[in-house]
């Protein structure tokens, strides 16, 4: 079933207010060393499972702002930036999901966080959650995917050169900093996806979708690809949530509400 949840958003209040969240570190930040390198990470310790929150492609952990804290009162949190971003240094390796998958879970183990987890992923970060989750099942609790990529969302109706502009806002974004590797493997990532082992159904799952992708870098996303994700996922629940691609800082209470009924 489709659930939707509506609100009505001011978007410069939102632009105003991921400048602010990028600003400011979450608590429990510092850097370690683990698979790609050097990384910044963002810890609280607490009861478990762990939650671990995976941004979207360009984004810093802090990103998660209100959501991390708050879920952070009642059990383990992690967050992290993936390389070249933050204080996480540049890396030479490959960044494709299989890569990013692999890296995180030695950065899990040299921080001793023990599964099983419940994955959090917005957009890119939500595909490779989805990869992750599809790879490891036992080491996953449960999946919270924010406004997430489709595993094909770069094909058909969805391809850069069917989009208005031409996608010139996504390829601006995907060739310049440390996004430019992810962006250029997104679309060997969702066939990594494509190519993993079904999610398990045992695996609670909530998809958050939201139709107002205006003056994001994915405007025109093909709705045939939204629809999908409960072909992809037919044990998951699906909502619509009204606002922008933004939801962890636009909308927190409905991703804090997400994951809490999967750590139920």
């Amino acid at each position: 079933m489709l659930l939707s949840i509506r609100r009505c958003v001011a978007p410069a209040a939102l632009a105003v207010l991921i400048m602010l969240t990028g600003c400011s570190s979450l608590p429990g930040s510092g850097t370690t060393r683990a698979g790609a390198g050097t990384v910044e990470v963002s810890k609280i310790a607490g009861a478990g499972p762990a939650v671990l929150f995976e941004a979207g492609l360009a984004s810093h952990k802090e990103s998660w702002g209100t959501v991390f804290t708050e879920i952070g009162t009642s059990n383990a949190v992690f967050a992290y930036n993936r390389p070249g971003t933050g204080r996480s240094l540049p890396t030479t390796r490959r960044r494709d999901g299989l890569t990013i998958v692999e890296d995180l879970r030695q950065l899990l183990k040299a921080e001793k966080l023990t599964p099983p987890y419940v994955l959090v992923g917005h957009s890119a970060g939500g595909l490779y959650m989805q990869l992750y989750a599809r790879l490891y099942p036992d080491e996953v609790a449960g999946l919270v995917l924010v406004d997430p990529t489709h595993p094909t969302q770069f094909e058909g109706d969805g391809a850069l050169d069917r989009r208005p502009g031409g996608g010139a806002a996504m390829v601006v974004m995907g060739m310049v900093g440390p996004a430019g590797a992810e962006f250029a493997a997104l679309a060997q990532t969702g066939q990594q996806v494509l190519d993993a082992p079904a999610l398990r159904k045992n695996i609670p799952t909530v998809i958050l979708v939201a139709p107002d992708r205006s003056g994001t870098p994915i405007a025109g996303f093909d709705n045939a690809k939204r629809a999908n994700f409960a072909k992809l996922y037919p044990a998951a629940t699906l909502r619509e949530v009204e606002g922008g691609h933004h939801l962890a800082l636009e909308r927190p209470e409905v991703v804090i509400e997400a994951i809490r009924q999967v750590l139920r």
